[in-house]
């Protein structure tokens, strides 16, 4: 499950199927010229004390009712950050949010915990983009899963179904599930669509780990985290000192609880917190080194630069939404502009831009007080225009 399976994330109206086989996806796009749009003010007037930034954030917030934590930078580093609002309702109301307070990312977990490992994988030479799965992994060898790519995979073009349904389909047992998932008919021709789900991540998860020898979260932690001094970020579920200062997500009438340091995806959920689509946990002041790291790369990240380089381009060749490698074209933009985005469903979102230099991120529980997405949607585009236009 995540927000950008829904029309607010991305608008997108789906393409028509290929009548039979799976159409190559069309190479990446060589950026034209962006559209002329109004230059963003300077990070330092943006985001300065009871400056643009902090109001709209504050006065959005209130709109969408929940509380939020902002922060945007570059290269050099954080140029600002804020926070406003509680931690959540009823006994959480007497908690502030702060750049300490942790959040379940959901599906920015693929951001940042998946697709840093592909990205390892590939500088080594060990994940090829475009042969075909089963040419290499023999899980996938004689699959509907086959003849995809892991550039189909990341780019959400591989046809794979929209629903996970796990515990239905196929139990409880995490092997079960992953076996299921790579056994299921593909929804529609590979490479002739793109349509969000987070079957593509869990089957990407699987495959990663299954080349590397390793769990997904040892893997990112080697990979991301510890290098960059990521000391918040983990996935769940969490100690009781962590989940103290967590934001609660959904009620969760199995648990009888609001859902606090347990994953709020229910497949992640399925899989034990660990998963390519959603289980990790992340502070405002972590995913601020990350996104500086994606625009300067310390030497312990060999990856970082050339796979940020080639992902945050247009991969999807003129099938809509636009999207990069695992990064969506940020929702109201020209692809040509270079400004990617991605949400998570509890109300999470992180944006980068290479052209401009400039990172950002707005983290909030809004699934915590409910599903209404607009006032959440209108937040984030604002944001996203006051800081890269």
């Amino acid at each position: 499950m995540d927000e950008q399976t829904r029309p607010d994330a991305s608008g997108r109206q789906p393409e028509p199927a290929s009548p039979a086989g799976s159409a190559p996806l069309p190479q990446p796009t060589r950026p034209s010229a962006p559209a002329r749009v109004p230059a963003p003010a300077p990070l330092p007037v943006l985001a300065a004390p009871g400056g643009p930034l902090e109001r709209l954030v504050a006065d959005g917030a209130r709109t969408v009712g929940s509380g939020a934590v902002w922060a945007v930078g570059d290269a050099r580093g954080t140029r600002g950050r804020g926070s406003t609002g509680a931690l959540g309702q009823g006994p959480y109301a007497r908690q502030e949010m702060g750049p300490e307070t942790l959040f379940d990312l959901a599906s920015v977990t693929k951001i940042v915990a998946l697709w840093p490992c592909v990205g390892a994988l590939r500088q080594v030479g060990r994940l090829p983009l475009d042969r075909p799965l089963g040419s290499y992994w023999p899980a996938a060898a004689g699959q509907p899963v086959g003849g995809v790519t892991v550039r189909q995979l990341l780019t959400h073009t591989a046809g794979m179904p929209l629903r996970t349904n796990f515990e239905a389909l196929y139990g409880r047992d995490r092997a079960a599930v992953l076996a299921g998932v790579v056994a299921a008919p593909l929804h529609r021709p590979a490479g002739t669509a793109v349509e969000y789900t987070d079957r593509a991540a869990v089957l990407l998860g699987h495959l990663v780990e299954s080349l590397a020898g390793a769990p997904l979260d040892e893997l990112a932690a080697r990979q991301v985290w510890r290098p960059l001094g990521m000391a918040d970020t983990c996935f769940g579920p969490l100690g009781p000192a962590d989940t103290a200062r967590t934001a609660p997500t959904e009620y969760d009438r199995a648990a009888g609880a609001h859902l606090r340091g347990v994953v709020h995806d229910p497949s992640a959920r399925l899989l034990g917190g660990v998963s390519g689509n959603a289980g990790a946990f992340s502070t405002a002041r972590d995913l601020e080194r990350f996104l500086t790291a994606l625009l300067d790369p310390p030497g312990a990240l060999d990856w970082a630069g050339p796979w940020t380089a080639e992902s945050l381009c247009e991969q999807t060749g003129g099938l809509t939404p636009a999207r990069g490698l695992s990064w969506l074209c940020a929702p109201g933009t020209d692809p040509a502009g270079g400004t990617f985005v991605h949400y998570g469903f509890t109300g999470t979102g992180i944006w980068l831009s290479r052209r401009l230099g400039r990172w950002a991120l707005l983290l909030t529980n809004k699934v915590h007080y409910g599903r209404e997405l607009q006032p959440l949607t209108d937040l984030r585009n604002a944001f996203r225009r006051a800081v890269f236009g």
